[in-house]
């Protein structure tokens, strides 16, 4: 193999959301990582879902290009 050209592969500290610590291996630069996302707290794994208001983005596109769109199809009668 060469030298010098792999990156520094060394022990980091991950600390979870929950407070989970493990070690791992990585070449981030720093010695230890910290998520604030995790299994324990995501939508997707928990089930919880955040509703989004579908209606007043449908309404607030509508006020933004429905004029834009109904007056050319008025232009074109």
């Amino acid at each position: 193999m060469k030298k010098d050209i792999h990156p520094n592969y060394h022990p980091v500290q991950v600390s979870l959301a929950d407070g989970t610590i493990f070690t791992t291996r990585s070449t981030m630069p720093s010695e230890t990582y910290s998520s604030e996302v995790d299994s324990t707290n995501h939508p997707f794994y928990t089930g919880k879902r955040q509703f989004v208001d579908t209606a007043g983005r449908v309404e607030k596109f509508k006020r933004r290009y429905g004029s834009k769109n109904a007056d050319a199809a008025e232009g074109a009668e």
